[in-house]
């Protein structure tokens, strides 16, 4: 261990030296990235015209359209070894002189390796991370004389992917396995054995596994199109023994290579038996045994992506969960006695994302009770059903129905679309009395008493709820030892149980709906008659109001005329005789109405006491206007200080009142 890392801070300081990047943790990423291989790091940041040779692999690669150029200004270049299993230089001395830092310039994209087979060639292509899907076809159509628009290229682990996608959206590793398919093109007769592999490649295999050490078989199901590698991937999940360290018997002499396909390894069709069993550790120096030494497939490309546990100080029994009770092989999916239900579930998608990538069901996050409401209490055209995974890392057959079933496309497109799914580990005991206890209030405990009959070997339970109008009904309870059709019928029968229901359910809400809106269009027109009768009840109290205000405005007004003509009339000197030693003057005044008023006033009388005799009349001199007949003259306009016999209306005369304009 000590000497390893010591071994890395010369390859560091090196590459650090010889690159000029002072960033650490930078140049550790990039050394990382080419597991620490100093020749290939260095080539991964230097340009090419500096003289750094690509690795020989490489150079055999197709590289696409910048190939010739980049094999020629390597051609000219000295030797330089760049394998990874190679001793890297103790000193940067040996590499500084050739590579100058002055000479740095942009590091070059990550470089993906993909070997396409087609019929019976191999092709191998090198394109950049950033590159599309298209380009690779490019190179294909160059090389193999297949024309783009007939070609198919299959075997991407997210399905298919269109010619416009960018392989650095893929997340792909650095070598990768595809295959190309032209069904529209006739084989040959050289090329009938190929046309069995392209059907081939479209077929399920069923593998049954014998784990002897366990004394156990494993019924598994993988496409054509799967690798050799894949496969002891999913069977290390299975069985605890790490890849490197499994043993195999009975493969065909033919699957030579990991990165092979099941249909081009030869395997029998549609069932193949296989055995595995742990390898010998290399430290004892013991050779395997005979019942697994027929075939001896022992894959060492596992070493690529983590180093010997013993590095690390990390027991190899404690690291794959094979001692004692304390190591642990992954984190657990849901904490332990979690307070918060939604905090749990977070935890359990996060983590589930982990193991099994991120193409999965769109766990809900929530208590059952609100996924509940979710997916029953909603409009009946927008109900679903509730799918309820239940996860138990304890049984041997989580991983394979997590990443062949649950994380299928099929699987998660159907989930997706019909169901609300709710999940949740019982692997420890606290949450699965946790879980019986919610079941039990949502459910009823006949529910809660089938999820306790189940073995931790029967698990994971996938369970289909259907909600009615009285109490939820669980349609299935899909066990763990399924195939992903048997799991698509299963599903499909839970939805036609439930589209049935669901029909029925939207012609009651269409017709509730119908009745409700009638009898709300009856209400909102007695709203709207109540409405216009309150407005004309209104509009005729607001009239009865301004005509009382009207009136009681005019008999104020009347009222106070009343008081001064009677003020007026009260100050009038009295009426003088006809006979009395004073001039007397004898006026004969006519009203607007025909009718005279008749009195006698002195001769000395002011012009004011005969306006107010009018105004006591009722025609005060603001209104009314006091006029002679001939010559007519307006006697308002006079001085009202002045006499009646100034005003020449002596001894007699007759006037008349008019309405001033």
């Amino acid at each position: 261990m000590a000497s390893d890392s010591m071994d890395r801070e010369i390859i560091l300081a090196d590459f650090q030296a010889c690159t000029g990047i002072d960033n650490i943790a930078e140049a550790i990423t990039l050394l990382e990235l080419n597991n620490w291989d100093l020749v290939a790091a260095i080539n991964g940041v230097m340009p090419q015209e500096n003289g750094i040779l690509q690795s020989e692999a490489s150079q055999a690669n197709i590289y696409g359209p910048h190939s010739q150029a980049a094999t020629a200004e390597a051609a000219v270049a000295p030797p330089a070894t760049s394998s990874s299993s190679s001793s890297p230089p103790s000193s940067s001395s040996a590499f500084c002189p050739v590579l100058p830092s002055r000479h740095i310039v942009e590091r070059q994209p990550r470089m993906l390796n993909f070997r396409v087979e087609y019929r019976q060639r191999t092709v191998e292509v090198v394109v950049e991370e950033g590159s599309a899907v298209g380009e690779i076809k490019h190179i294909l159509e160059t090389e193999l004389q297949v024309p783009i628009s007939k070609m198919q290229l299959k075997g991407w682990k997210s399905g298919d992917v269109s010619d416009i996608t960018v392989l650095r959206s893929l997340h792909l590793p650095k070598n990768n396995s595809l295959y190309v398919l032209t069904p529209d093109i006739a084989p040959t007769a050289s090329t009938s054995q190929n046309s069995v592999l392209q059907e081939s490649l479209n077929q399920n295999f069923l593998l049954v596994i014998s784990h002897r050490e366990a004394q156990r078989d494993y019924n598994l199901n993988f496409p054509g199109s799967r690798t050799i590698q894949e496969v002891k991937r999913n069977v290390s999940d299975l069985t605890n023994i790490p890849v490197r360290h499994q043993q195999w018997e009975g493969w065909p002499a033919a699957a030579s290579d990991d990165s092979m396909t099941l249909a081009a390894s030869g395997i029998s069709y549609p069932c193949h038996h296989l055995s595995v069993c742990r390898r010998s550790s290399p430290a004892n120096n013991q050779e395997p045994t005979e019942e697994c030494a027929d075939v001896h497939m022992v894959s060492d490309s596992e070493g690529d992506d983590f180093e010997d546990a013993s590095e690390f100080g990390v027991d190899e029994s404690e690291m794959f969960g094979m001692g004692s009770s304390t190591g642990c092989r992954k984190a657990a999916l849901m904490p332990e006695n979690s307070e918060n239900e939604s905090d749990a579930l977070l935890h359990f998608t996060a983590e589930f994302s982990t193991r099994y990538g991120e193409c999965h069901p769109v766990f809900f996050i929530g208590t059952l009770e609100a996924a509940s409401q979710e997916a029953f209490y909603g409009k009946a055209r927008d109900r679903k059903l509730l799918a309820i995974y239940l996860h138990n890392d304890e049984s041997v057959l989580s991983n394979v129905f997590c990443s062949q079933m649950m994380c299928a496309d099929s699987i998660v497109a159907y989930l997706s679309q019909n169901f609300i799914t709710w999940a949740w580990d019982v692997t420890k005991e606290a949450n699965k009395a946790r879980l019986l206890t919610i079941c039990t209030r949502h459910f009823g405990s006949v529910v809660a008493q089938t999820i306790r009959t189940y073995k931790t070997d029967q698990f994971p339970l996938l369970l289909t709820v259907m909600g009615k109008r009285t109490s939820n009904e669980v349609l299935n309870v899909i066990q763990g030892n399924t195939t992903v059709d048997e799991l698509m019928m299963r599903l499909m029968g839970a939805m036609e149980i439930f589209s049935a229901q669901q029909q029925e359910d939207i012609k009651d809400e269409d017709e509730r709906e119908a009745r409700e809106m009638v009898k709300r269009e009856q209400d909102e027109a007695y709203q709207l008659s109540l409405e216009a009768d309150r407005k004309k009840r209104e509009a005729q109290e607001r009239e009865q109001a301004e005509q009382l205000r009207l009136q009681q405005i005019q008999k104020e007004a009347d009222d106070e005329k009343e008081a001064i003509r009677l003020s007026l009339e009260h100050a009038l000197p009295p009426e003088p005789a006809e006979e009395g030693g004073e001039p007397i003057s004898k006026l004969r005044i006519r009203t607007p109405s025909g009718e005279f008023l008749v009195r006698r006033f002195l001769g000395s009388t002011k012009l004011q006491i005969l306006f107010d005799f009018v105004a006591s009349k009722g025609y005060p001199w603001d209104d009314f206007k006091l006029l002679t007949t001939f010559p007519r003259r307006n006697i308002t306009q006079l001085d009202p200080a002045s006499s009646l016999l100034e005003a020449k209306l002596f001894p007699q005369e007759t006037l008349f009142l008019e309405a001033k304009e």
